[in-house]
């Protein structure tokens, strides 16, 4: 609890906006009790068990399905007759899968069934948060279709956004993730994590931005009209989301090859300087007090406060590679809290590359509203990265 109230308090005192607080504290109080309240029914209760092994149950199936298109075009690298999660290469084994899942959420959009999807939970996430419209619209859509894809949505009113507003949209796409990868995470760490850090990661964003970029929008400005969608055959729209997924599934290759491989140089020359300890070394110890704050327990924090540190600094694949076949030393063990706390911390974009993404993604729509991204870049990776603390924290509460 001391934990909490730390990370909600550096959230607040860049701003000290006490006006604003009373307003939005009544909406802060309630979606911390709503955290509380999916965390206990996700991760203690039968029915929540249910729903969690139903998804995974069903992202395996989609993993099974992805593999038969895996095996059929890179032929004797793939175990044709083994399942997805044998010990295949993890560009094949991992990464693959997101083009499957990219193109089923091609379907559902073509369908109509997303945009339903999106409109409702909105509106009922802005009852329940006190956030505009349109902010709301865009955490559920960042959490379905991505953090850069989900600007294409809003690109008629994002040139006429004030910075305030772009913030909160941009701390909403870094807290969330792409259903496309969610699979990839599921291979990596327990399902039950990545779906409460999905859930707990939606109401976090708008508890912290509540307090880090508090402000109000007049009735008159808080509307939402959804884009008409693009007119495509079904057939274009298909091979324009399985091309998606391709660069998606490259992108996070690229990034791996270049990140793991820089870490590895970076602790190479820090275990030649100060007789093996390494820079994932140092970095743990910086990071373990905040570890503690979460609840992890102290003779833990420096294993778990480098894993924070590691995904901070690269991306959170790098990061869950601790807990599969491919860390060095075999899967990483943790004592139950340290792994449920860690692996929901994990989960989210809040990383320094991500920043690049969406400034990017922005400016290619609204050039002005990119560079303003590209300048408070560290105060939304700072905000970003408070959410997965808060979802953390309260994880390892109820665990």
């Amino acid at each position: 609890m001391f934990g909490l109230l730390v990370f909600l308090l550096l959230a607040y005192l860049p701003t000290r906006n006490v006006a604003m607080l009373k307003k939005k504290a009544p909406y802060i109080l309630g979606m911390l009790a709503i955290q509380f309240a999916l965390g206990l029914v996700m991760l203690k209760t039968p029915v929540g068990k249910y729903v969690i092994d139903g998804l995974s149950t069903g992202f395996e199936h989609l993993l099974s399905y992805a593999h038969e298109g895996t095996a059929f075009v890179f032929g004797g690298l793939v175990d044709y007759k083994a399942d997805a999660t044998s010990g295949t290469p993890f560009f094949l084994n991992v990464l693959t899968p997101i083009i499957l899942i990219s193109a089923l959420i091609g379907i559902l959009q073509f369908a109509k069934v997303l945009p339903l999807i999106i409109r409702y939970l909105g509106l009922a996430l802005s009852t329940i948060t006190g956030m505009p419209k349109l902010e709301s619209f865009n955490s559920v859509s960042s959490a379905i279709i991505g953090q850069s894809e989900n600007f294409i949505a809003i690109k008629k009113i994002l040139p006429t956004l004030p910075e305030h507003r772009v913030y909160t949209l941009s701390a909403s796409a870094m807290s969330t993730v792409s259903m496309s990868i969610v699979g990839s995470y599921m291979v990596m760490i327990e399902p039950r994590y990545v779906v409460a850090a999905i859930v707990l990661n939606l109401f976090g964003a708008f508890i912290v931005v509540s307090l880090l970029n508090p402000y109000e929008v007049a009735p008159e400005d808080d509307v939402f009209a959804p884009p008409p969608q693009k007119k495509q055959s079904f057939f274009e729209m298909l091979g324009e989301y399985i091309l998606d997924g391709a660069r998606v599934a490259l992108t996070v290759a690229a990034m791996l090859i270049g990140f793991v491989a820089i870490m590895a140089l970076i602790n190479g020359i820090f275990s030649g300087l100060f007789g093996g300890t390494t820079f994932q070394d140092v970095l743990g110890y910086v990071f373990a007090p905040l570890a503690w704050l979460t609840g992890v327990p102290w003779n833990e924090c420096q294993t778990v406060g480098s894993l924070m540190a590691t995904k901070l600094v690269t991306n959170e694949f790098v990061a869950m590679l601790s807990f599969t076949e491919q860390n060095p030393g075999g899967p990483l063990q943790l004592s139950h809290r340290a792994e449920a706390i860690i692996q929901t911390f994990l989960v989210s974009f809040a990383n320094f590359s991500s920043i690049g993404i969406i400034a990017g993604a922005a400016k290619s729509l609204a050039p002005v509203q990119g560079d303003q991204i590209a300048k408070f870049g560290l105060k939304l990776l700072y905000g970003a990265t408070l959410v997965s603390f808060i979802s953390a924290t309260v994880v390892g509460l109820i665990s």
